[in-house]
C-alpha cells in the first residue's frame, strides 16, 4: 500500500486526524454487459475473521439516495408522482419554508438538495417521530435561502421525499423501494434490515471507527430491532403510518447493498434504463438523473455550499454539481476539487460517507464503464488531489495494495 502511505505522508497534518488503514476495502469494475474486475481485501468481521467478498452487504451511506430517485422516477413514469408539484398535496399538510412561505416544495427541490432545508433540526428521527413538527421547527430551514435559491446538501431532504411516497402509494418506503427497484433488478438488498433475510443481514460487512464497530455487528442475524427504536425504547413496526415518518428506513443512507449489487445499479444508468434485458426505466428517466440541476457559481458568486453544511465544512469543493440525487465528478470551476481520479473524466454517480465508510458509485457513459468502491474504518483527511479522502483517491484510481 505504498501509494497511499506516500500520499498520506504528503497531506500537510493539519487535514488529516489519523493515518490507520482501513480494515477493509473492496473494489469492483463494470460495463454493461457485467462485473469486468474485482478486488476485495480485508475482514468483514474482524471479531471472526471472516474476509470481505463483493456479495457481502454493506450500510453504503449516501448512495442510498441515489437508489432513492430511481424508485422516484418510477412512480413519476406511471403518473403516481410528479417531480414539479407541491408536495404538500401527498404530505397531507402544507409544507413551506418559513421565511419564504409562498414558494411551494417540490420533489425536484428535495431531491436535489435546493428544498431550503438543513439538517439542524435533526433527520435520524426515532421510531415513534412526528416528522411533520420537525419540518415545522424554524431550525429545519436555511434562514438566509429560499427554495431554489441555494444548494445545500441535507439528509433530511430523503425523509421528505420518503413521506412523500409512502403517502402516494401506502405502502412502508422499505417495501415500496423493494417492489421498484430491487426486486425488478434482482438484488437482494434492503433499507435497513427489515425486508432482509436473516441469512442476508448474517453477511453483512461491519463498519469500524478507529478500529471499533459501530455498525451492523449482526453477530450471524438480524437485528432484533432493524429501526432506531421509538424514544421509549421500544421497536413495533405495526405502529408505521404512511407519511407519518419517512426516516424510519433511512432513506438517506440505510441501503444495505453489495459492491456486486451496485454496479447492477451503475449498469442500469448506463444502459439507460435497461439491465440484462430487462427495462427498469425510460431513457427520458435516466437522461432526468443524469442533468445537472445545479452547478457552483466559483467562490465569486457562489450559488451554493460545496461540502456539508452540517459539519461545518461548507466549501471544501468536495460536490460542485448536482442533480436528482446524482452527482457530477470533474467540475471546472475555481474553488472545485471534485476528481478523485484525477483525470478530468465527467463521471455521474453519488459518494458515501458515514460510521466510518467511505463509498463511490460513478459511471462514464461516454466510455461505457463504471467502479465501484468502498472501505471501512477510512481515516479522515483531504486527499492529494481532490477534497476526497488519501483512501478513496487510492480506490478511485486502482491503485490497491
Amino acid at each position: 500500500m505504498l501509494s497511499l502511505l506516500l500520499a498520506l505522508a504528503s497531506t500537510p497534518p493539519a487535514a488529516r486526524l489519523s493515518s490507520h488503514s482501513p480494515v477493509a476495502m473492496v473494489r469492483l469494475t463494470f460495463d454493461r454487459k457485467g462485473v469486468t474486475g474485482s478486488k476485495a481485501s480485508g475482514p468483514a468481521d474482524k471479531a471472526s475473521g471472516r474476509a470481505l467478498t463483493i456479495d457481502d452487504p454493506v450500510r453504503i451511506a449516501s448512495i442510498s439516495k441515489l437508489v432513492v430517485a430511481i424508485g422516484v422516477m418510477r412512480l413519476v413514469e406511471v403518473g403516481t408522482l410528479d417531480l414539479d408539484r407541491d408536495v404538500s398535496g401527498w404530505l397531507g399538510y402544507r409544507l413551506r419554508h418559513p421565511a419564504f412561505p409562498d414558494r411551494p416544495i417540490t420533489l425536484r427541490l428535495l431531491l436535489s438538495h435546493r428544498s431550503g432545508l438543513v439538517d439542524k433540526a435533526g433527520y435520524a428521527l426515532p421510531l415513534d417521530a412526528d416528522m411533520r413538527a420537525i419540518l415545522a421547527n424554524v431550525e429545519a430551514w436555511d434562514a438566509d435561502h429560499g427554495p431554489g435559491d441555494w444548494y445545500a446538501y441535507t439528509n433530511l431532504n430523503f425523509p421528505v421525499v420518503a413521506a412523500v411516497m409512502e403517502r402516494a402509494t401506502g405502502e412502508r418506503f422499505d417495501r415500496l423501494m423493494d417492489r421498484l427497484v430491487l426486486k425488478p433488478l434482482k438484488l437482494e438488498a434492503c433499507y435497513n434490515w427489515a425486508s432482509c433475510s436473516d441469512a442476508r443481514a448474517a453477511r453483512a460487512v461491519i463498519l469500524y471507527q478507529d478500529g471499533q464497530p459501530v455498525r451492523d455487528d449482526n453477530r450471524g442475524a438480524k437485528p432484533a430491532c432493524t429501526v432506531t427504536p421509538a424514544s421509549d425504547g421500544s421497536c413495533d413496526l405495526s405502529t408505521w403510518v404512511a407519511g407519518r415518518n419517512g426516516a424510519i428506513y433511512s432513506p438517506q443512507g440505510g441501503l444495505r447493498i453489495s459492491a456486486r449489487g451496485l454496479a447492477t445499479i451503475g449498469r442500469l444508468l448506463l444502459g439507460r434504463g435497461i439491465v440484462d434485458g430487462r427495462r427498469i426505466l425510460s431513457g427520458k428517466s435516466v437522461d432526468a438523473l443524469m442533468t445537472p440541476l445545479w452547478t457552483y457559481g466559483g467562490v465569486d458568486a457562489a450559488n451554493g455550499v460545496t461540502g456539508e453544511a452540517d459539519t461545518g465544512e461548507t466549501n471544501t469543493g468536495f460536490t460542485c454539481r448536482y442533480g436528482l440525487a446524482v452527482a457530477f465528478l470533474a467540475t471546472a470551476a475555481k474553488g472545485c476539487a471534485d476528481d478523485p481520479f484525477g483525470d478530468g473524466v465527467q463521471r455521474i454517480g453519488h459518494a458515501g460517507d458515514a460510521y466510518g465508510l467511505k463509498s463511490g458509485l460513478w459511471i462514464d457513459p461516454k466510455r461505457g464503464t463504471g467502479v465501484v468502491y468502498f472501505a471501512t474504518d477510512v481515516a479522515a483527511g483531504r486527499g492529494t488531489i481532490s477534497a476526497y479522502t488519501p483512501v478513496e483517491e487510492e480506490l478511485a484510481q486502482g491503485r490497491l495494495p
